[in-house]
């Protein structure tokens, strides 16, 4: 972006305070976002995204108690999913539009208000529809995510966006854990109503620990939107890194979609809680998320997305071998799911840290691009496995994930090889 488009995209801070700062002139100068407050944004974006995740392993409880078919059941993961993707396409520019502090505290109060319609849910059109509308404000933590980035130096962006990732990725693998926990002592309704809890008080705690921040994208809220899928024509970074996203996050949702096929089967025969457990292996990839950050600082964000893309790749291998069942092959396949999540999550905060530096007046529409090319890799993943399981069982699911990887190997190269040309 041009100097001249740099400064037609001018800042406005709130008035002089303690709670003040602007945005992103001098962001060399900005104060270093403080522990505490990293702490807690890590925390708000894990509780925001957990409502996503905590009716899959309940969904046979909850049909049962409102007397669903297994096909409306099922809805609640799909209307979850979709109110998620809405809520990255319509409710994230916002945050180049509207003061970003109010914006991240209305959504975490919204997230409460809508679990507790979930919770309180006496048929299905209510509890579908809290799970929706949960899903569309849950996106308070791709709000949060370049908000942290902002508030950071340029020299710990890395640090500080992989340190969030990590508690958005706990959020994930730990929900279905304590949704188990939580309906064993309370019902499945226990969960929604602690949550909501929960997210009420990340309300309160945002708005008094965050400082106001403004940015001034100078447009209307259709503009804003047209803005943010301009930003793939105008930004050559924007578009690689959204594909390698895509097929990353494409690959992750494969691996996960069919492992509950492979457990579930001849193979393994495990018990649903037992392939609940397994989620926690998942939570060492976490760990890549703040090295991949730190890595990022350093300058090496490209070599860690090779190093990782190859990882992927590989990983495959220990996957395929995984799938006969025997200790062995449980232990190819814990090896395979390890490599797997961390080399995802490694590719994930280098594509975010190289995305968020391109336009920082620009960083909420910029996540907004990114992260729905990247939802939507997941979906196209998950539902390629459905069709492919049915055809070629592991081994088929296997080659899919091993031609996704391959895949983002290629973009890799690519991108690789256009930089090192005079044009690139």
């Amino acid at each position: 972006m041009n100097t001249a488009a740099h400064a037609a995209h001018h800042t406005t801070g709130q008035p002089a305070g303690p709670g003040s700062r602007p945005e992103p002139g001098a962001e060399a100068a900005a104060p270093r976002l403080g522990r505490g407050t990293l702490l807690l944004m890590s925390v708000a974006t894990g509780l925001s995204v957990a409502g996503n995740y905590f009716a899959q392993p309940l969904l046979d409880v909850i049909g049962r108690d409102l007397h669903l078919s297994t096909g409306t059941t099922a809805l609640v993961v799909t209307v979850a999913q979709t109110g998620y993707g809405l809520g990255l396409l319509l409710l994230v520019p916002l945050g180049d539009l509207l003061e970003r502090r109010r914006l991240a505290v209305v959504l975490c109060a919204l997230t409460a208000v809508f679990l507790t319609v979930t919770a309180s849910a006496p048929n299905a059109a209510l509890l579908l529809t809290g799970t929706a509308l949960t899903g569309l404000a849950s996106v308070a933590a791709q709000v949060v995510m370049p908000f942290a980035a902002t508030l950071s130096a340029p020299a710990e962006r890395g640090r500080t966006i992989g340190t969030v990732m990590t508690g958005l990725l706990l959020g994930i693998l730990l929900a279905r854990t304590a949704a188990g926990l939580l309906a064993e002592l309370g019902g499945w309704r226990t969960v929604y109503w602690v949550n909501a809890a929960l997210m009420l008080l990340m309300a309160v705690l945002l708005r008094l620990r965050l400082p106001a921040l403004r940015t001034t994208a100078g447009l209307r809220y259709p503009a804003l939107l047209r803005s943010t899928l301009a930003l793939f024509a105008q930004e050559p970074v924007l578009r690689w890194r959204a594909a390698l996203g895509a097929l990353t996050f494409a690959g992750f949702s494969v691996l996960w979609t069919a492992l509950v096929f492979l457990l579930s089967g001849p193979a393994y025969g495990w018990q649903e809680s037992t392939i609940g457990l397994l989620g926690l292996v998942g939570a060492a990839g976490s760990l890549a998320a703040s090295t991949a950050g730190r890595l990022a600082d350093r300058g090496l964000a490209h070599r860690v997305t090779g190093v990782s893309a190859f990882l992927l790749l590989g990983s495959w291998g220990l996957l395929a071998a995984g799938g006969t069942g025997g200790a062995w092959s449980l232990a190819a396949l814990l090896a395979g799911v390890i490599v797997l999540d961390l080399a995802a999550h490694a590719v994930h905060v280098s594509n975010q840290n190289l995305v968020y530096a391109i336009r920082p007046e620009a960083r909420n529409r910029l996540n907004s691009a990114y992260m729905t090319s990247y939802f939507v890799g997941g979906a196209v993943g998950s539902a390629l496995t459905s069709m492919v399981w049915g055809l070629g069982g592991w081994g088929g699911v296997c080659v899919l994930g091993a031609g996704m990887a391959g895949a983002v190997v290629g973009v890799w190269v690519a991108e690789w090889l256009r930089r090192r040309t005079p044009r690139g």
